[in-house]
């Protein structure tokens, strides 16, 4: 699936990810899974991240190739050197207001053929980025694609939010919601693929008692800024295609491409090309060191733990994670953020490096994908991003999932009833409940049937993207997509 080839000689793709970890990086998975095929890659990050990274990885970062180049525009939000984290709501705030014409500014500059590289065929755009559709209407001659990084199953709950307050279940009348039993509500008059799903497996964004609430709103918006567009996912048809299928009913993409497990396309692209494989993007700088820890340790013997780059814990929350991993006795290897803890400090509890020192490494990042590979790990504890899902379950490593927000509750309602690979802590952080979901997991009869289920996923994503798979099929249609667009005369109209 990988060679690197002409194909896509004629095709200009600018990228566009949404400017957080989690989107960034299946983007330039995309980006270049599309320039070993021959496209011409600009991708475009903030001013703000990519100062990060080069922080984090050094100049050399985004020193790009003859055909894959990195372009920034500012984010319009207060320069900060604190660290690479941007507040969510404030950033797409910014962006919907501050960023429209830098962004267009940055396209017709791009788009100047006097520096070398060819006119633009298309945008690639982040679902969540809100300006990309005028910026391809106002370029003309340019089409626009959609790619949604998180899960299918998040999109189909955000689609079915019209249904929940046509049937007068949202939004809530009791203020108390979240502590009277509403939220375990079981819903069974959806969209088949998510019949017996609570309310409390929905995204984070439903919690509310206002009708006019500005995300319903927000995520309205987003389903309709898909119609007459493609749309590209970072999945596999035998992962989703029940999802999409129902998903197909509320959002009027002119086509939709499973292409993934993104990275598990990125990781054999490496294997093949030097140049391509040697560009990642990662905010904070990676601990070395964790795989060289991992040697020591017994195969199947390590319990993973991470909750990404923006969930949060209280001190109170810490603490227990901190005993209850303890208590447990196992091996485990925990990613602590120097934010973890939101407007406070990460302070670890006294006694507790001396009680694991001999079974335990803590660090501020680590190369997730690898460490995930490692034969010592068996376990993933995890926030449920979709990201971390398919990168655990493509390595055969089962989960549990702590879910924060936003798409976190529906992934890992997927990942546990849909897929069978994790088991959910529900409740407040307790070491008790930790170490207890800890040992079922690793040793227990729940924790190997997850095991079994994980390798039949590793199995499947990875006939998905051999040469006859079905991410390889779907990506050739794309390819295919984007060459027709050259033969047009007038170009691309949206809709």
């Amino acid at each position: 699936m990988v060679a690197v080839n002409e194909r896509g000689s004629e095709v200009h793709a600018v990228c566009v990810p949404f400017p957080l970890q989690g989107h960034i990086t299946p983007m330039l998975q995309l980006a270049k899974l599309l320039n070993s095929k021959g496209f011409y890659i600009t991708f475009v990050n903030t001013e703000h991240n990519q100062n990060c990274m080069v922080k984090s990885n050094g100049p050399n970062s985004f020193k790009g190739t003859s055909s894959f180049k990195f372009e920034t525009f500012p984010d319009g939000l207060p320069v900060s050197n604190t660290g690479s984290f941007r507040e969510v709501h404030p950033l797409i705030r910014s962006l919907r207001v501050n960023c429209p014409q830098p962004f267009m500014n940055l396209l017709h500059r791009i788009n100047d053929t006097s520096g070398g590289s060819p006119p633009i065929t298309l945008i690639i755009s982040d679902i969540f980025i809100p300006f990309a559709r005028n910026a391809a209407y106002e370029l003309g001659n340019c089409s626009l694609v959609m790619f949604y990084p998180p899960s299918a199953c998040s999109l189909l709950a955000y689609a079915q939010l019209d249904t929940l307050l046509d049937k007068d279940i949202l939004p809530f009348k009791d203020p108390n919601f979240t502590t009277n039993g509403s939220l375990n509500m079981e819903l069974n008059e959806l969209s088949p693929s998510m019949n017996g799903i609570r309310l409390k497996d929905f995204p984070s964004l439903i919690r509310s008692t206002e009708k006019d609430h500005r995300l319903f709103k927000y995520f309205k918006h987003i389903i309709r800024s898909c119609d007459g567009v493609p749309l590209i996912f970072s999945t596999f048809e035998a992962l989703d295609r029940e999802i999409l299928d129902d998903l197909s009913k509320f959002v009027a993409a002119t086509a939709m491409y499973t292409i993934g497990p993104l990275h598990c396309i990125a990781n054999n692209l490496a294997q093949e090309n030097d140049e391509l494989g040697s560009m990642g993007f990662n905010l904070w700088k990676e601990d070395t060191k964790t795989l060289e820890w991992l040697d020591s340790k017994k195969p199947n013997s390590v319990i993973y733990v991470s909750f990404g780059t923006t969930s949060f814990l209280t001190n109170e929350q810490l603490v227990e994670f901190s005993w209850g991993l303890a208590n447990s006795k196992y091996n485990f290897l925990w990613i602590v953020r120097p934010d973890i803890v939101k407007g406070g400090s990460s302070i670890i509890p006294p006694g507790f490096l001396d009680e694991v020192k001999d079974r335990a490494m803590l660090t501020s990042w680590c190369a997730q994908e690898k460490v995930l590979k490692h034969p010592s790990i068996k376990v993933y504890l995890s926030h449920s991003g979709w990201n971390s899902i398919l990168e655990s379950t493509s390595s055969g490593v089962p989960l549990i999932c702590w879910p924060s927000y936003a798409d976190q509750p529906t992934n890992c309602w997927f990942a546990c009833k849909k897929m069978g690979v994790a088991l959910e802590m529900e409740g407040a952080v307790e070491r008790g409940k930790v170490e207890e979901i800890i040992r079922e997991a690793m040793d227990g009869e729940k924790g190997k049937e997850i095991k079994k289920n994980a390798m039949e996923w590793k199995r499947l994503s990875e006939e998905a993207i051999s040469s006859s798979g079905s991410s390889s099929l779907d990506c050739d249609r794309f390819v295919d997509y984007a060459l027709s667009l050259k033969k047009k005369e007038n170009g691309f109209k949206l809709v």
